[in-house]
């Protein structure tokens, strides 16, 4: 695992992004404020010419469960609203999984099959939750799980509720790409910023892989970068020391610490 700590996560990521453009076929998408700069910045490098997305195709993380694609706070209407109005991507290419199905069970079966038939996810942006959880992968969610639907926790329906102008239209399930789904990207990059997350990525970075702590699983990931501001990091910062590299054992697997401005 690296990780990586920046003043700047979106730029950070938007050009790590921009960086291995060509060689992403299919790009897993999360929703939720974390990301959404880093969206606005591929918006711009694609006004300017410097990427298309017309030959990629998109796997979105989650969706809430009841909410019509067209809903303003469906995960599909917000990723229209905030990156696929701007860009080329044909609206074939950009997957979202559905809110509404008449059979649940085969739609979760249907969208792990239409990620193998991609040929799988090339890289998998993330954002966590202050609890750890990634995706609507919440606490107690076990390595091996796929997608399927889920119940919120709690903090969640609380944390999203102000999205909504009525919070009691704020659903309590979902559905939800598992964490082996993501673990199967051949790469993926997690985003989080501001001390409400420090606890969490601790957990994560430094901790056991845990049902605890979701995004712990991600210590097994082969190929896994956390980027962080400092404030998201401090808890790392104070159990392996700012110069740290090679860190294992009783501090989780971080493999490469780097500090930037």
């Amino acid at each position: 695992m690296h990780v990586v700590v920046t003043s700047d996560v979106d730029a950070y990521a938007a050009d790590l992004l921009v960086g291995k453009w060509d060689s992403i076929r299919v790009l897993g998408l999360a929703t939720g404020s974390t990301p959404v700069n880093v969206y606005g910045r591929l918006i711009q490098r694609y006004y300017d010419g410097t990427i298309s997305f017309r030959s990629k195709r998109t796997f979105n993380l989650d969706e809430y469960l009841g909410l019509a694609p067209n809903h303003p706070q469906s995960y599909r209407a917000t990723m229209v609203r905030e990156l696929m109005q701007y860009v080329d991507l044909p609206d074939d290419r950009f997957h979202v999984p559905p809110g509404i199905s008449d059979d649940y069970d085969a739609a979760c079966t249907a969208y792990e099959d239409d990620i193998r038939a991609a040929g799988g996810v090339d890289l998998w942006v993330l954002g966590v939750g202050v609890d750890g959880h990634i995706a609507f992968n919440e606490v107690g969610s076990a390595g091996a799980s796929r997608t399927r639907v889920v119940g919120l926790a709690a903090s969640t329906v609380a944390a999203n509720a102000k999205y909504f102008d009525d919070p009691d239209e704020m659903p309590t399930q979902a559905i939800t790409a598992g964490v082996a789904t993501i673990m199967d990207a051949r790469e993926v990059l997690l985003l989080a910023k501001g001390d409400a997350k420090a606890n969490a990525i601790a957990k994560a970075v430094c901790g056991d892989e845990t049902a605890d702590t979701p995004a712990s699983w991600l210590q097994g990931h082969g190929n896994c970068t956390f980027v962080l501001d400092r404030a998201a990091a401090a808890g790392i910062i104070s159990l392996v020391g700012a110069d740290a590299t090679e860190a294992s054992g009783a501090t989780g697997r971080v493999h490469s610490l780097e500090m930037l401005g």
